[in-house]
């Protein structure tokens, strides 16, 4: 039996959150360094994963296969394309810098006090994350997935409910309130979703006899399976509506703002550059692999959503007080480009889609991260407590210039190519739709460039004055995501042509070609 790396791949981190839990609790920095260690060990598995998965080769590799709940078909099988090796590779990537960007948010909260924060719990929680999210990208089981999906919830309730940001206007009391009140309403949207994804994990049980992706793939080749047309559309709805929920797609992205607001700036990034990947993922592997008919029944409404999510996020933005707020808006019309472009159709869509969920993580990160250093300096997230900070902190000032720029996409930086992509195989397709699409390149360099100019030029204020440049752990933090998104925007190869095979069979799925170029005769 061949060494079952995909296990082992998500096994480790849940290995390290139960190590990391059972530290004694007067050891607070071994449980940090433990917590960093199995995030260091994970990512470089997922290296070996990346190494070894073959572009050329079968869809689904490195595949395990077990009976699990033999009498109700449910299998354990793992399975990873080119768009799964991507997004593992991005989690696991960002986790030690979530770990090292929050070596202190769970420290007590007051030196000699009975006052404290469990430390081993709050990088217990990130890691066991990392596991779930994990596992959710290599499953290739439907009810499989479905258990990870869920279960992600409960480490992400207590760790925006328990280890919240501390930094708010009116006091730590109300501090603790918006925790609680952005943990529950992130934890009932997302249940509510999922218990509509679970009426349909057990419709397609019913309708296809089985949970296995594989499995029902062959059994629409050879014709055995053949849904109703209207069943096809209410079980497409089922799994569309968890997955939008989590994406987040207008109107329901409400839980965002909150969650990401009242979050320590590592777990806002854990929210939106890991957690949140998983529903876009999912609308390419199981909504158009499982529903091809409906997901082209649904397109136009989609899309229309899409646009929606695109320019009411980055307007919302654009009138944002609060900095972490902002970057949620932001991140929500982001998210608005990936859904584009995987309902585009089109091979230069859903590649940009995927490229982008990849950009998205490491550009979010950076500008969140960087964010999260200068409101620990000054204990506030409110743009208009900050001015002149470029000129006692120009390293800091500078990192968050570069994460902001490739936020708004800037030629060169990595976000720019999948955005490019995105449009232009919109554009292909449905042309009004990306012209529309288009503004929110406007509104994001409108946000970000008022933003940077608010916090970092003008007169130095007198509550930054003396604000510390970037420590040597926060560098170590920031400067590889700057450099990888300088590199990648500059050579996007290395992740197109790995997930480049994956989209064609995503189309071919769905019996979608890319529109050919009308090209007027020659007279």
């Amino acid at each position: 039996m061949s060494f079952p790396l995909l296990t082992a791949t998500a096994a480790l981190p849940a290995i390290g959150a139960i190590a990391t839990a059972a530290v004694p609790a007067a050891r607070r920095n071994a449980a940090k360094s433990l917590a960093l260690l199995f995030s260091l060990a994970t990512l470089a598995l997922a290296v070996v994963v990346a190494v070894r998965f073959d572009p050329g080769g079968d869809r689904y590799q490195l595949t395990e296969s077990h009976s699990w709940i033999k009498d109700f078909g449910v299998r354990y099988e793992l399975g990873v394309d080119g768009i799964a090796v991507a997004l593992i590779a991005l989690t696991a990537l960002l986790i030690p810098f979530i770990i090292l960007a929050g070596w202190h948010d769970a420290d007590p909260l007051e030196t000699g006090s009975r006052r404290w924060r469990p430390t081993q719990g709050f990088f217990a929680l990130i890691l066991a994350v990392e596991a779930m999210v994990i596992i959710s990208f290599e499953a290739t089981d439907v009810f499989l997935f479905y258990i990870f999906f869920e279960a992600m919830l409960i480490p992400m309730y207590f760790l925006i409910g328990g280890f919240g940001d501390r930094a708010h206007e009116h006091g730590e009391q109300a501090a603790s309130t918006q925790r609680t009140y952005a943990a529950v309403k992130f934890l009932l949207y997302n249940l509510v979703g999922g218990l509509i994804m679970l009426a349909a994990v057990i419709g397609l049980y019913v309708v296809a006899g089985s949970f296995s992706l594989t499995e029902i793939a062959q059994a629409r080749a050879n014709g055995s399976l053949d849904m109703a047309t209207n069943t096809e559309r209410w079980l497409f709805l089922g799994f569309f509506f968890a997955f939008a929920v989590k994406a987040p797609l207008w109107p329901l992205h409400t839980w965002l703002p909150n969650a990401m607001g009242e979050s320590t700036a590592p777990v806002a990034v854990l929210i939106t550059a890991v957690v949140d990947k998983v529903g876009t993922f999912a609308m390419l592997r199981f909504c158009l692999q499982l529903f091809p008919e409906a997901s082209k029944w649904a397109t136009p409404v989609i899309l229309v959503l899409a646009v929606i999510s695109i320019v009411y996020g980055a307007l919302l933005a654009v009138g944002q007080r609060d900095i972490k707020r902002l970057v949620a808006y932001a991140s929500i019309s982001h998210f608005g480009f990936i859904i584009l472009g995987i309902f585009a159709m089109t091979s230069q869509g859903q590649s940009g889609a995927t490229l982008y969920m990849v950009n998205h993580g490491i550009s979010t990160a950076a500008l969140m991260l960087v964010a999260g250093f200068l409101i620990s300096r000054r204990g506030s997230r409110l743009i208009a407590d900050y001015g002149g900070v470029q000129k006692v902190a120009p390293v800091l000032a500078g990192t968050f210039l570069i994460g902001g720029l490739a936020t708004l996409s800037l030629p060169g930086l990595a976000p720019f190519v999948s955005e490019f992509l995105v449009l232009v195989g919109t554009f292909s397709r449905y042309p009004v739709i990306g012209v529309i699409a288009t503004s929110g390149i406007v509104l994001a360099a409108l946000y970000t460039l008022v933003l940077y100019q608010r916090t970092m030029t003008g007169p130095v204020k007198p509550e930054v004055s003396a604000m510390p440049d970037l420590r040597a752990r926060e560098l170590v933090v920031v400067a590889p995501l700057i450099a990888l998104l300088i590199i990648l925007g500059v050579y996007p190869k290395p992740v197109t042509d790995i997930v480049d095979p994956a989209v064609k069979q995503t189309l071919s799925d769905v019996q979608k070609k890319d529109p050919q170029p009308e090209v007027e005769a020659a007279k």
